[in-house]
């Protein structure tokens, strides 16, 4: 918390996606249902049709990526990606992403507990055309676990639960 109570960041969601299988492209929604300790409704890993790796693990059920990398990709890289190129559930602004692993932050009307950073898979190249796997070392979003499910939607509040 900041000065009087304050939250220390806030921040807002930006754009939303899911998609049904491993591969196809990512859908934009207006909304998503997150369901606790389940995942994303109508998303690949909640379906069970999506594909992490040999290690499945609970902490991956909604991932966040930052407006703000794409915005560094294009000033730094000359490198235009899309928020549903990326392959995250939830675009954010504002939300201080590496920052929060281990932590519980409020997503609209959810609670999320950010477990590790993701990282990029050279597979995302095959799919977008683009160079962007070493760009994205680092920078490539985060993944939590849904400790409170519920409705979200674009232009929602992120902050410090």
């Amino acid at each position: 918390m900041g000065e009087r109570g304050a939250p220390s960041w806030i921040g807002k969601i930006i754009a939303l996606h899911r998609c049904a299988q491993a591969s196809a492209p990512m859908d934009a929604q207006p909304t998503l249902v997150l369901h606790a300790g389940q995942g994303v409704e109508g998303d690949r890993y909640m379906l069970g049709t999506g594909y992490y790796s040999g290690k499945p693990e609970e902490g991956r059920q909604i991932t966040l990526f930052e407006i703000e990398t794409l915005e560094a990709l294009r000033r730094d890289h000359d490198l235009t990606l899309t928020p549903g190129e990326h392959r995250r559930n939830v675009t954010v602004e504002g939300v201080p992403l590496n920052h929060l692993v281990g932590r519980t932050f409020r997503l609209g009307e959810a609670i999320l507990e950010a477990t590790r950073l993701s990282t990029p898979c050279l597979y995302i190249e095959t799919l977008t055309g683009k160079p962007i796997f070493k760009p994205l070392l680092h920078r490539s979003g985060l993944n939590c676990r849904i400790r409170k499910g519920g409705l979200i939607k674009i232009d929602d509040v992120a902050c410090p639960a």
